[in-house]
């Protein structure tokens, strides 16, 4: 499976200390060198900087040979290289939250995961709790979706929880 990764959902998994769900999910992700110099930059908080200088053998960078000129002009530098990598490598999925890039990577037909998807998916295979982990981003500057959209994931949580027992 070919994941490529954005800066945000690395950013707020490391914060959150829930990043090693990705390499349970994944096995690997791929992150184009500008989301490197993202996590990378002085204003990143210093955990997140940490986590990337002792970079996991899990992630491996690639850069994108080709530039999408016709991409959003508001997207990022990150989001663009991400988005640029899914399309050459034919990605099975792309971690993403920023709202104009998902609009972008579906655009081009790109399977996208949200933060959101992975806590619930770890949730679901017994990897964290996910209203803690919620509980959590909502301590970081994450902006989190709406409060309907969390209130039906913890809802979800909730009825799986209360089905096992």
């Amino acid at each position: 499976m070919i994941v490529i990764a954005d800066t945000t959902p690395l950013h707020y998994l490391i914060l959150i200390g829930e990043v090693e769900v990705l390499k349970k999910m994944f096995g690997s992700v791929i992150l184009p060198q500008a989301v490197i110099d993202e996590l990378t930059r002085d204003r990143t908080p210093q955990p997140v900087r940490d986590w990337i200088d002792s970079q996991p053998s899990w992630i491996e960078v690639k850069q994108p040979s080709l530039e999408l000129a016709d991409a959003a002009k508001s997207l990022g530098k990150g989001e663009r290289a991400a988005i640029a990598l899914a399309v050459e490598l034919a990605a099975d999925a792309l971690l993403l939250d920023d709202k104009r890039a998902k609009n972008e990577a579906r655009r081009r037909n790109i399977p996208v995961i949200t933060i959101l998807n992975i806590l619930e998916t770890a949730a679901e295979r017994g990897w964290l709790d996910l209203p803690d982990a919620i509980a959590r981003l909502r301590q970081t500057s994450f902006y989190l979706p709406t409060e309907g959209a969390i209130k039906e994931v913890l809802e979800r949580d909730g009825q799986r929880r209360s089905g096992e027992s």
